[in-house]
């Protein structure tokens, strides 16, 4: 194992970096050291740059990304942002790290790969899927997917409840400022309007499908990128039902023998402080289950289920736990592994990608029906 450090540049300093990133990244101070960090707001900066020990702070992303000792920038700002953020750091020969979703349309997301295929000093880019780095996902409920002959049935859900009551339990004690800088706001709702219509080319832009489109970029992003990694690319979407703030499809999967199996997406999010996040594969003879808590608290455990009928006729329950190593943490280290190491990404733009299609898929289906 390498014993360099890397860089980092923070872009972004809010409740996500606070709460998940900020506190991982000083645990592993052995891998990583923040040499940078800039956000909108002045206080926001002024206080991480004190609690994290950041030597260099600013309100430009640009310096971040020029600062001579930032090896990777981390774009942890709002979604409208992250295309030419990840560009400008890709045309300075910097890594970048990107979290979900990497953008919200596919012209904004080709324009990214264009930008990596013709970066300096092998520039790459690392999308944000922190689930799919969890142990318990990436060792025990593979493993137990991988012995069902054939899948009947999958069920994909994400109720999360307010995240601010996780947040206020977590320990990290976040700030939030709104010293916005004039014509912010502007800015940012110009570069929504220009992504809604790639997203809906050719359609007038409802408040609907500004839901839509948001919510599946947000949350939606986990639980498809976590299903296409185990059931792949479906063949079709059913149907879609969006009910803000509630949204639900059915998709078509096929086996190997090439047998069709349907798929239910339900996620949302209501005032009930109870995180329900899980996906269930169903098989003949067995059913497996991974459930992810909150990731505002650290150190939750992620349990794999599995229920299946044993050689004696007899159900049998069994639940896993990889590890008690939060997903952030697992995919940071993953990310230091590729960097430093010239390990394989997993969770590549192009992998990104196929969550637009998907949405793509969704939105078709859902405006056809109205």
């Amino acid at each position: 194992m390498s014993s360099r450090t890397l860089g980092l540049g923070i872009i972004g300093a809010g409740e996500v970096f606070q709460v998940c990133h900020g506190p991982s990244l000083l645990l592993l101070s052995h891998l990583f050291r923040i040499e940078s960090i800039c956000d909108v707001s002045t206080k926001t900066i002024d206080h991480c740059a004190a609690k994290f020990f950041v030597p260099h702070k600013t309100t430009t992303p640009q310096e971040v990304i020029d600062h001579a000792k930032v090896d990777v920038v981390l774009i942890l700002t709002s979604d409208e942002s992250h295309a030419p953020l990840a560009i400008a750091s890709l045309q300075a020969g910097k890594h970048v790290f990107v979290e979900k979703p990497v953008t919200l349309s596919l012209p904004s997301l080709e324009s990214i790969i264009k930008a990596e295929e013709n970066a300096p000093n092998g520039a790459r880019v690392f999308v944000g899927y922190m689930r799919r780095y969890a142990p318990s996902f990436v060792e025990a409920f593979k493993r137990e997917i991988a012995s069902i002959p054939k899948i009947l049935y999958a069920r994909v859900r994400d109720f999360s409840g307010p995240n601010t009551n996780f947040v206020n339990q977590s320990g990290t004690f976040p700030v939030k400022h709104f010293d916005y800088p004039a014509g912010a706001s502007e800015e940012r709702n110009s570069r929504l309007d220009a992504l809604y219509a790639e997203a809906f080319p050719g359609q007038e832009i409802t408040v609907e499908k500004q839901k839509f489109c948001r919510f599946l970029g947000s949350l939606g992003s986990h639980d498809i990128s976590l299903m296409r990694e185990i059931l792949g690319f479906p063949e079709t979407v059913a149907g879609v039902s969006a009910n803000d703030p509630f949204y639900s499809a059915m998709l078509t999967f096929r086996n190997a023998d090439g047998s069709t199996y349907s798929t239910t997406y339900e996620s949302g999010i209501d005032e009930v402080p109870v995180f329900d996040a899980h996906v269930t594969v169903y098989g003949a003879k067995k059913r497996v289950t991974i459930k992810y808590d909150s990731p505002y608290v650290k150190g939750l455990p992620i349990y794999v289920e599995v229920d299946e009928v044993n050689e004696q006729g007899e159900v049998q329950h069994r639940s896993i736990l990889s590890s008690y190593e939060d997903a952030y943490t697992a995919e940071l280290q993953e990310l230091y592994d590729v960097i430093v190491n010239g390990k394989p990404i997993k969770t590549t733009v192009s992998d990104a990608r196929q969550d637009l299609q998907i949405y793509d898929m969704m939105y078709k289906r859902w405006t056809a029906t109205q």
